[in-house]
């Protein structure tokens, strides 16, 4: 198995949640660090707790939702720190409305910050690991990936599109020594649900049963990372909430009958 000692890792969404796990983990190896996110105060603080166990990590705030923003970053950190070796595209947004009271332009956001953004840091960073003939790329997906329920229909897109794009990735670069991982999280306790946005753009602001109930942020971060380092193509990472997503591979009858019966919370 790897390690990403002295290699250089780039982390969005790394101010909370798995992210920021994620972003200790790796620090503790003695990674590289630049992390990301829209939260410039969070940041610095996981910052600082990463500078404990290494000697690099870079905070670099930027907004995922303006994609001249996101383009213009990615091109000046590959400019100015080279080769990425691990980029993990951790950045997101959730929803919690139904497709009737969700405008296109919700639907918009939420797939500029949780598809296009990966989209384009990937696109980013890629020449560079092709040029150096080795790297390792990670998007963070849903098991609304898998499949869709209610109140998400713009943030299971989004998660769709990941697989989509991510899995042909990985078939055309393969050959370039390239490995890419698609992690599928299930409820993990994380703020995802507090800053959801509904209909109007505004912040759900609750903590919801399930994702309070959830797999604990570190432990997910710790089986995302070992399926980086194990070069796997994807990963579940959660509870007994997975198990909807083999009854739909296995018995899709039976899940179409239960998905509308499924907690949105």
């Amino acid at each position: 198995m790897i390690t990403f000692t002295n290699r250089t890792a780039w982390i969005t969404g790394a101010s909370s949640g798995i992210g920021k796990e994620i972003a200790i983990l790796l620090a503790k190896e003695k990674a590289k660090l630049i992390i990301s996110s829209n939260n410039p105060s969070e940041l610095t603080e996981v910052a600082d707790t990463c500078k404990k166990y290494t000697d690099f990590c870079e905070a670099i705030p930027f907004d995922l939702s303006n994609p001249d923003e996101v383009e213009k970053t990615a091109k000046s950190i590959v400019d100015k720190f080279g080769p990425i070796y691990l980029l993990i595209n951790n950045g997101g947004i959730s929803q919690r409305s139904l497709v009737i009271d969700t405008p296109i332009e919700i639907h918009r956001k939420i797939m500029e910050i949780d598809y296009f953004s990966y989209v384009a840091i990937t696109k980013a960073v890629l020449p560079g690991m092709i040029k150096a003939g080795e790297g390792y790329i990670a998007a963070t997906s849903s098991i609304s990936g898998k499949f869709g329920f209610p109140l998400r229909s713009g943030y299971a897109a989004a998660k769709h599109a990941i697989q989509g794009f991510f899995e042909t990735l990985r078939a055309e670069v393969l050959p370039q020594n390239i490995a890419v991982t698609i992690a599928y999280p299930g409820r993990i306790q994380t703020n995802i649900s507090l800053n959801a946005i509904d209909g109007k753009g505004k912040a759900h602001g609750v903590m919801d049963p399930g994702q309070a109930t959830g797999l604990p942020a570190d432990i997910c971060a710790k089986r995302y990372v070992t399926a980086i380092k194990k070069r796997k193509p994807e990963i579940l990472i959660g509870k007994k909430e997975l198990l909807t997503v083999h009854i739909k591979r296995l018995f899709p009858s039976i899940f179409y009958k239960i998905v509308t019966k499924i907690n949105p919370t």
